[in-house]
């Protein structure tokens, strides 16, 4: 098992290299003279300084002066998060200038390049052409392609008129009134 010296030293060495990050929003407690104190820097710094204020209106140095140590320090903590996101804000921004005037160079030698080369050499990026002007076609209307079954068009059949369906024969004289097809019926009921 650790003891306890080694494990508070190694605490106190992983504090001590770890960045501020973003403590601006973050929010802390702090245990102050006059118990714990929640938020965000701004609103403890805020905070220590009205009850500064109020240890002055009673007349109590000791207290204000407690108070206003405990301001002064989340003011430090505060104050050195800003001028990281500051310096941290001016480097992402330099890049961006040097990418950008990265860009605005290789497209000023992409130009010249283009001005500068001669008309006999074809460009490094080919024009649009037209179908004629990439398959040649003859003008007699002969492609000089094999036919192939598979373009070559398939035989119609010659059209050929069905006979008409043939009708339920006519009934006999003698089998009655009975209709033979539902279109008859109605005209036998009346």
């Amino acid at each position: 098992m650790r003891s306890s010296k080694n494990r508070s030293r190694s605490k106190g060495n992983r504090n001590n290299n770890r960045s501020m990050g973003n403590i601006v929003n973050r929010v802390f407690d702090s245990s102050g003279p006059e118990g714990k104190v929640r938020g965000t820097p701004q609103q403890i710094i805020d905070k220590y300084n009205q009850l500064t204020r109020d240890a002055q209106l009673a007349n109590d140095r000791v207290a204000a002066e407690n108070f206003q140590q405990h301001a002064e320090h989340y003011a430090r903590m505060l104050g050195e998060a800003q001028r990281e996101q500051d310096a941290r804000r001016a480097e992402q921004e330099a890049q961006q200038q040097q990418q950008q005037q990265a860009r605005e160079a290789r497209q000023a030698r992409e130009d010249e390049a283009a001005q500068d080369q001669p008309a006999d050499m074809p460009d490094s990026k080919p024009e649009q052409k037209s179908f004629g002007e990439v398959i040649d076609v003859p003008a007699s209307g002969d492609s000089g392609l094999v036919s192939t079954p598979e373009s070559a068009p398939k035989p119609k059949r010659p059209r050929t008129r069905r006979a008409p369906k043939k009708t339920a024969e006519a009934p006999s004289e003698g089998q009655g009134d009975a209709p033979n097809s539902p279109e008859e019926g109605p005209q036998a009921a009346e």
